[in-house]
């Protein structure tokens, strides 16, 4: 098979799948009555994608191996986390404010603006990966842009799974009931599950760059990122969290998405709480 007769296989495969998975998740929505288990499913699908991309993929096995391997840990983890935020709570503020703002919660409306658009970004944000799996194997100076990827990997992983755990922590203990968290990395960036997500994606990309013509796809982690900080991340999660008391305050002193130290020292009087924020 050509490569590109490859490519065309683990994309379609890949579709297909991921159109399956966004189907079965509306159902689940739909019965249960919230839409949020979208968010589970977020990184099952790339997990899916990179399975298919190992098993399907004519090029380099070893990256195509490397690739399955770092999608399935970022994606399994977050998969798990979002099933323990999401069980047993309500509808995510997003997602109520995003079904008013287009006409109110009909079937069709629900399934475009949240399955439908999910869907089709985990086919395009995992582009690298399909792309990858089909391509030759790393040589050169491509060697450095795998290891600077893994790196980035590394880096956003770390930054998404502490930043969930320092959060999971605050909210579990009452005294903190009613406060922001702005504590450990929360003190240096406002959304560093976002920011980390973000930084995988980039690392993901720059792995795949390693062979040609994986950078191609940098229109990939580009629009991850203007999902994660504009579109259906951190903007909506700002726009509902911007009228709880002291977050305003927590603005000025953190960062918004690139972490940096805070503007201001504080004590731990000051500290409210924030939702888990999705990628």
């Amino acid at each position: 098979m050509s490569t590109w007769g490859s490519f065309l296989t683990v994309s379609l495969v890949s579709l297909a799948g991921l159109a399956v998975l966004q189907a079965v998740t509306f159902a689940v929505g739909h019965r249960i009555g919230r839409y949020n288990v979208v968010d589970v499913a977020w990184g099952a699908g790339f997990v899916f994608v990179a399975a298919v991309a190992a098993a399907l993929g004519s090029g380099d096995p070893v990256r195509r191996v490397l690739l399955l391997v770092l999608v399935a840990v970022w994606g399994l983890r977050l998969t798990w986390h979002m099933h323990l935020a999401s069980a047993g709570k309500g509808e995510d503020p997003r997602y109520t404010d995003l079904q008013n703002r287009s006409g109110g919660a009909s079937v069709g409306t629900v399934v475009r603006k949240i399955f439908v658009t999910q869907g089709a970004a985990q086919w395009f944000v995992s582009l690298p990966i399909q792309v990858s799996a089909v391509a030759g194997p790393t040589r050169g100076l491509g060697t450095v842009a795998l290891i600077a990827g893994v790196m980035l990997w590394v880096l956003g992983f770390a930054f998404e799974a502490v930043g969930d755990r320092q959060l999971r922590r605050f909210k579990a203990d009452p005294a903190n009931r009613g406060r922001i968290m702005d504590r450990g990395l929360w003190a240096w960036t406002r959304h560093p599950n976002y920011f980390g997500d973000a930084t995988v994606w980039w690392g993901l990309w720059l792995i795949a760059a390693s062979a040609w013509p994986g950078a191609l796809t940098v229109a990939s982690p580009a629009i991850m990122t203007y999902f994660l900080v504009y579109a259906t991340g951190a903007r909506l999660l700002e726009r509902s969290m911007s009228q709880r008391p002291g977050y305003p305050e927590y603005q000025q002193r953190t960062s918004y998405f690139l972490p940096r130290p805070p503007r201001r020292a504080h004590d731990g009087a000051d500290h409210h709480v924030r939702p888990r924020a999705t990628g």
